[in-house]
Order: C-alpha cells, then sequence, then structure tokens
C-alpha cells in the first residue's frame, strides 16, 4: 500500500496510507475535516558525492599482489621432486 502525501488548506501537509483504487480520491484532513489536495512530490534520492563514488568504484577492481623476493639465502632441499612430502 502507498504512502500519499495530501495538504489541507488549514492545517498544511499530513501523509497517508491508501489503497491504489483510492489515489485519486478526495482525501478528508484529519484535523479540520476538510477537503485536501493530493500533492506530487519527487522521490526521495540520494546522491553520492563524485569522490566517494570513485572510491567504491576503485574497491571493486581486484587488487595485484606481487610477491617480495627472498633478500636472504637458503637452499631448499629438491632432490626427490616432492619438498612437500616426509621421507621414509
Amino acid at each position: 500500500m502507498p504512502l500519499y502525501e495530501f495538504r489541507c488548506d488549514t492545517c498544511g501537509s499530513f501523509e497517508t496510507w491508501r489503497n491504489m483504487a483510492q489515489a485519486s480520491e478526495p482525501m478528508l484532513c484529519p484535523s479540520c475535516d476538510t477537503l485536501a489536495t493530493r500533492i506530487y512530490s519527487v522521490a526521495g534520492l540520494i546522491l553520492t558525492p563524485s569522490a566517494l563514488s570513485r572510491r567504491i568504484d576503485q574497491s571493486a577492481e581486484p587488487k595485484v599482489q606481487q610477491r617480495h623476493s627472498h633478500s636472504h639465502s637458503h637452499s631448499h632441499n629438491h632432490h626427490n621432486g616432492r619438498p612437500w612430502m616426509i621421507g621414509h
């Protein structure tokens, strides 16, 4: 059920939930019971600042990580071809 906004000439604007079939029907002001007119307002949109939008777009891209080269010297024992297995 949508929310509709009405304006009473005496009391000001008010909102009420109505069926879509009743959207064009007149509405009585809940305070003074006079006939109120429907107001058509702009939907609430939130604009994202361009700097924040750029940061969000950049964070969605995958980052490439570089492997650091070893600065120390050590040797691996690769004589069996499988260094991750424990020998017998």
